[in-house]
């Protein structure tokens, strides 16, 4: 098939026609787009000004669809956005009664938005709430976290947790399955160094429990560990017959990681290695392994040696 050939001024007129096609078009688009329109989208609820000593439980879905005049902009953008921006709704009125209507607050609503958008309707129209008395209750803080430490590096002591409680208010059977209060994760990378931050504690899942106070400070102590090692006299209980029991050997050797500040405090007087004779008069043993049951905090085991000991008995 013969190609088409267009002369040089044809060429310019045809990518003319294609530009004036293009403009027109993007014109029409952009007077388009600048109508206004009544579209609907969903959105999540956030609930503020609680009610006073009453704990709640809404008794419908924390979405709510809403009705919105704007122009085409907007709703173009409103389809594209892939989480819709929330909105407040006022709880006052349960000071008062069961529910909240929510065309008395179209309002207070459009105010959380731009002065272009206007909310003509929310479906549903009204939230209602089932009330229980509120209670009150004092749990522990736990910190989450992800510390990745560098090499010889590790926790040296207890951490700290300011306030090591938090003060939980809700609907009471709510509250009884509450025994801890996490914090959000507290994240750190090639730690070396003492930690001291501020972290937020989680946001409570329910809108009718809150939390005070919601932010911790936390103090981690952090500090260089060391090899070291001790020698441990070998203890013997469950010696039910009084026996004279002879260990070979009588003591053990135990090699464990130290912080450097406590390399020179911790001795021999921090450990406690047994052998239970049981093992002997129940079990049959031969040797009788040595189980560590007293061993410093913060320490890192790396042996025991031996970890059995021969024994003789005299009756």
């Amino acid at each position: 098939m013969p190609l088409i050939k267009f002369s040089q001024a044809e060429r310019r007129r045809i990518s003319i026609f294609f530009m004036c096609l293009a403009f027109a078009l993007g014109a029409w688009l952009f007077f388009a787009l600048s109508n206004s329109y009544v579209y609907q989208t969903d959105t999540v609820v956030r609930f503020v000004n609680f009610p006073e000593n009453k704990a709640f439980h809404s008794l419908q879905s924390d979405t709510v669809k809403l009705q919105i005049e704007g122009t085409g902009w907007q709703l173009l953008f409103s389809r594209l956005r892939i989480r819709p921006q929330s909105i407040d709704i006022d709880l006052r009125e349960l000071n008062k009664r069961t529910f909240v209507n929510l065309s008395d607050q179209l309002g207070y609503i459009n105010q959380q938005f731009s002065s272009t958008q206007k909310i003509v309707y929310i479906q549903p129209d009204t939230l209602y709430f089932d009330f229980s008395s509120r209670a009150v209750k004092r749990v522990p803080l736990q910190l989450v976290s992800d510390i990745q430490f560098a090499k010889q590096y590790a926790v040296s002591d207890s951490i700290q947790i300011n306030p090591s409680y938090v003060t939980v208010t809700g609907p009471k059977a709510d509250l009884a399955g509450i025994k801890v209060w996490k914090t959000d994760s507290l994240k750190a990378k090639n730690v070396s160094s003492d930690i001291s931050s501020r972290v937020s504690l989680k946001h409570p899942s329910l809108a009718n429990i809150n939390i005070y106070p919601s932010v911790a400070e936390v103090k981690v102590p952090v500090d260089e560990f060391t090899e070291k090692t001790v020698e441990v006299p070998v203890k013997v209980i469950n010696n039910r017959g009084y026996y004279d029991v002879r260990l070979l050997p009588g003591r053990v050797r135990i090699t464990f990681m130290t912080a450097l500040n406590n390399y020179s405090r911790i001795d021999r007087d921090f450990f406690e290695a047994t052998v239970d004779l049981d093992n002997w008069s129940d079990r049959s043993y031969t040797q009788l392994p040595v189980k560590l049951t007293r061993f410093p905090q913060f320490c890192k085991l790396i042996s025991i040696e031996p970890q059995t000991v021969d024994f003789i008995i005299q009756k």
